[in-house]
């Protein structure tokens, strides 16, 4: 075993009563920059509108404050425009209060013209601060909806801001030949199609419009500055109480319907805006909904386990005890709840990662060596192959009693693990102590609008990554409706899907989540080809009329 040391932070302590004004981008979490997530690592208080928390809050420390920016004007919100409390006031008295603020506005705080006055309020009061640019959504939402801004010969940008755009603005942008990249709303697109027309754009002239940008809900459309209107209108987009969404419109040759369909990269991923079930817990599922998002997908995590301590906790006490004495030559972990167990048990003691000194440590797939890693412990073994106890078995030493000074192996799990690893050891030569370090339990039922998507067809995919999935997704939500995409990580995962009438769809080529996944975003992709052969609209399978059959895929 080599001990790893602390995962030490390397960001820069924000100075007391100071403030950074942030951009958090256009949407997509994965837009902000490093300078941005090392200021919010160190936040005392986070001030932010309520569509920009969601992409800032995960990089903020445990108990930062984060005021609400409550609405204040009623009449405003029949319109559909909430105003919020002034931010000015809040970023203003925790910095006199000698906290480290953020705030953090939408795409770049240097285009937002309140950001601008809170700047020169702070710079006022003397109080310190720093600006960290972000993405801008001029600039993002095109960039992911395929449409390039300019090109090889160059052209002339226009940003506008429909909004507080002068007749001006509007004449010199009709005279012109440039790329207008127009901030404006989803109900008020036709209205400044207009007034380009009117300001002597051809009819003609190529647009996007794009609404929710960078954001898995992100939706393009491509049409004239002529047709817009007709197009959301027979897209049943317009008219809709959500018509105050803002849009970012490209006008110009190069929103061309001809180039998005070779550049629009991020509305063709396989999985795109797809709402997949994960039967696990978020830490369980973190690498996973990762790989998932990369695809397109939008994970829900929904545990079905509950992990609870062993009835008889004596075995695990003398176990540890035993592995401070040296009583044993290997550990081996086959799961994070392993670790997580034995971790517990060690701070119960007051022992860390140094107990390990000595002992070889075994983990049987890369998430459980990233937990060790977290512990502070590198394992010595980890499978070559397939990650499971048959993979692990598959590299694993033979007990040489010249090499090995003692012949006993720890083996922490859960009260239900089968007896693969501990008969492949045995017959290995080594000895086993086969230890209860945690129960599975099936978990509480989700909350009801999660179950009413389960059974409604809400849910366009669900990953079984084994048997107790199935059953205990089933026990506790009901069973998922006939549109949903079963994917299952092997044939006995499949077999009980099918045993409590679900039809599988993809069967995973190994048994590993990430393999199950890929597997996923190939049917996806597959199923995005076909409609795109058959001249067809792509579209979710939650999105598809019930009784539709699909074949099994493997890949």
């Amino acid at each position: 075993m080599s001990p790893t040391g602390p995962a030490a932070s390397d960001f820069p302590v924000l100075p007391a009563g100071h403030v950074t004004f942030l951009g958090a981008g256009p949407g997509d979490p994965g837009l902000l920059t490093l300078r941005a997530v090392e200021a919010l690592a160190s936040a005392d208080v986070l001030v932010a509108e309520p569509d920009v928390l969601g992409v800032v809050r995960g990089h903020a420390r445990a108990g930062v404050s984060t005021p609400e920016l409550a609405v204040v004007d009623v009449s405003s919100t029949a319109a559909g425009v909430p105003v919020l409390r002034d931010a000015a006031n809040l970023v203003m008295e925790a910095a006199k209060g000698g906290r480290r603020v953020v705030r953090a506005v939408s795409g770049d705080p240097g285009l937002d013209g309140a950001a601008g006055s809170e700047m020169l309020a702070c710079a006022a009061a003397g109080i310190p601060f720093e600006v960290v640019p972000g993405v801008a959504n001029a600039v993002g939402v095109p960039a992911y909806a395929g449409v390039p801004l300019r090109d090889a010969q160059g052209a002339d940008v226009r940003f506008v801001d429909a909004r507080t755009a002068s007749d001006r603005c509007w004449t010199e942008i009709g005279a012109s030949d440039a790329t207008a990249v127009v901030s404006t709303t989803l109900d008020s697109v036709a209205a400044t199609a207009g007034e380009l027309v009117s300001a002597g754009r051809k009819p003609d002239t190529p647009l996007t419009v794009t609404v929710a940008g960078t954001t898995t809900r992100q939706r393009t459309w491509t049409a004239t500055l002529g047709t817009i209107a007709q197009v959301l209108k027979q897209a049943k987009v317009l008219p809709s109480p959500d018509g105050h969404q803002p849009v970012i419109a490209v006008v110009g040759e190069r929103s061309s319907a001809a180039q998005r369909d070779q550049l629009s990269w991020f509305e063709s991923k396989p999985l795109f805006g797809w709402k997949v079930l994960v039967p696990r817990t978020k830490e369980q599922a973190a690498s996973l909904s990762d790989q998932l998002r990369s695809y397109g997908a939008v994970p829900h995590e929904v545990p079905t386990i509950a992990v609870e301590p062993p009835r008889t906790p004596q075995q695990m006490e003398r176990a540890v005890k035993g592995l401070v004495t040296g009583r044993y030559e290997w550990i081996a972990f086959t799961s994070v709840n392993a670790v997580k167990a034995v971790r517990e048990k060690f701070e119960e003691y007051g022992l860390d990662a140094r107990a390990f000194a000595g002992i070889k440590v075994a983990a049987v797939g890369e998430q459980t060596a990233a937990a060790l890693i977290d512990f502070g412990v590198k394992p010595d073994l980890v499978p070559s192959g397939e990650q499971s106890a048959a993979g692990l078995l598959e590299d694993w030493p033979p007990y040489d009693p010249v090499f090995d000074p003692i012949d006993r192996v720890f083996l922490p799990r859960a009260d239900i693990a089968t007896e693969t690893l501990v008969a492949g050891l045995i017959e290995l030569g080594w000895e086993v102590d086969d230890v209860t370090a945690y129960r599975t339990v099936r978990a509480s039922p989700p909350p009801s609008d999660t179950r009413e998507a389960i059974k409604g067809g809400g849910f366009d995919a669900v990953l079984f990554t084994s048997s107790s999935t199935v059953r205990n997704l089933v026990g506790i939500a009901g069973k998922p409706h006939n549109v949903t995409v079963i994917a299952c990580i092997g044939p006995a995962t499949a077999k009980t899907a099918e045993e409590h009438g679900l039809r599988v769809d993809v069967l995973s080529p190994e048994p590993s989540v990430h393999k199950l996944a890929a597997a996923l975003a190939d049917f996806g992709a597959q199923r995005r080809d076909a409609a795109k052969e058959a001249g067809d609209p792509v579209t979710r399978p939650s999105e598809r009329r019930p009784g539709a059959r699909r074949r099994r895929t493997t890949t």
